[in-house]
C-alpha cells in the first residue's frame, strides 16, 4: 500500500509541473498556480510518507 501512495504523489507531483509549463508557455496564471499547489500537496504527502517509513523500520 505504501508503494501505491508514493506512485501516486509522484504521478501528482509529475502532473502538478506539467499544469504548471503549460500555464507558464500559455500565460495561464491560474493554471501556473494550480500546478504549483499541486506539486505543494505531493511534497507534503511525500515528507508524511517519509515519516510513515521511518516509525515502520
Amino acid at each position: 500500500m505504501a508503494t501505491d501512495d508514493k506512485i501516486d504523489n509522484a504521478a501528482e507531483d509529475l502532473s502538478g509541473k506539467v499544469k504548471e509549463g503549460v500555464g507558464r508557455a500559455t500565460d495561464d496564471e491560474q493554471l501556473e498556480t494550480e500546478g504549483k499547489t499541486d506539486q505543494a500537496k505531493a511534497s507534503v504527502k511525500k515528507a508524511g510518507e517519509k515519516i510513515k517509513d521511518v516509525f515502520r523500520n
